[in-house]
């Protein structure tokens, strides 16, 4: 039986990267396309720095020039990982158009197989991406502060592993609400936003007022971009680095349960109405 199962999982997992592969000019011409706008930010940070004040040292809630395109790198990076760009709505448009009954007549879960469907298509990026993130960090390094230790970079790893489970459980989450709402692109939207700015994506987490920043600690989006990136920025001692780890383990887990929850009350309620 297990053995039957990962034999599934990997036909699914190869049928899907071929599936990426058939376009590959495309989306190697995409994913090299996306580095573009690092250089525009890396120019605009240089602005903004330059208008600083002497007296502040160039330095900006704590942050350096230096410090700053380093952690915009790294933020980068960790969305690479936890993006899942057009996964809520394909999940909310087939229970629109009852295409999501293969999944209730095949012996294929549907979030198993979205899953291995979106690791197949990170897998590709990174296997295009790999060449361009090395080249840029290797043009940037001047901005960075050296390595740090060995256990803080497994736990970086480790951050971005677990920031892929997040991302893909968050966004599933949200395309099951697609059994009560037939259409979600309006939540999509509004989480696109709240996840730019609370992720950390957009400023680091460090620049907001601790009036922002506490709630923070009890949400999972700074795990989706601002975590990551400050553990390679030392801002994470051990013990705290595994505290954090933690609680991002318990978000994967309280967030799977949610997923599988509402798509077994999603299904009770599903009509099969659609093509």
């Amino acid at each position: 039986m297990m053995a039957q199962a990962l034999r599934l999982r990997w036909t699914i997992l190869k049928t899907c990267i071929e599936e990426r592969l058939a376009y590959r000019a495309d989306f190697v011409f995409g994913t090299l396309v996306r580095f573009l706008p690092t250089v525009t930010q890396i120019f605009l940070w240089g602005a903004i720095y330059s208008a600083a004040s002497a007296d502040a040292g160039r330095k900006l809630n704590g942050y350096t020039y230096h410090n700053m395109v380093a952690y915009y790198l790294l933020a980068l990076v960790s969305r690479a990982f936890s993006s899942m760009p057009g996964l809520a709505e394909g999940i909310a448009l087939e229970i629109r158009e009852g295409t999501i009954k293969k999944y209730l007549t095949q012996p294929i879960d549907m979030l198993g197989y979205l899953f291995w469907h979106r690791m197949a298509h990170k897998l590709v990026y990174y296997f295009i991406a790999t060449l361009p993130f090395a080249f840029v960090f290797w043009l940037c390094r001047g901005y960075f502060d050296g390595w740090p230790d060995g256990l803080t970079t497994a736990g970086w790893v480790v951050a971005l592993l677990l920031s892929f489970l997040l991302g893909f459980l968050m966004e599933a989450l949200i395309g099951l609400i697609g059994f009560w709402f037939l259409e979600v692109s309006s939540l999509v939207f509004i989480y696109m936003m709240i996840t730019f700015f609370l992720s950390g994506q957009m400023l680091p987490l460090d620049w907001l007022p601790a009036v922002v920043t506490r709630p923070l600690e009890f949400l999972p989006f700074k795990y989706l971009a601002y975590f990551p990136a400050a553990v390679m920025l030392h801002r994470y001692n051990h013990a705290q680095l595994g505290f954090e780890l933690l609680v991002l383990v318990l978000w994967v887990l309280v967030l799977f349960a949610a997923c599988r929850a509402a798509f077994a009350l999603g299904l009770r309620r599903y009509g099969a109405y659609g093509g």
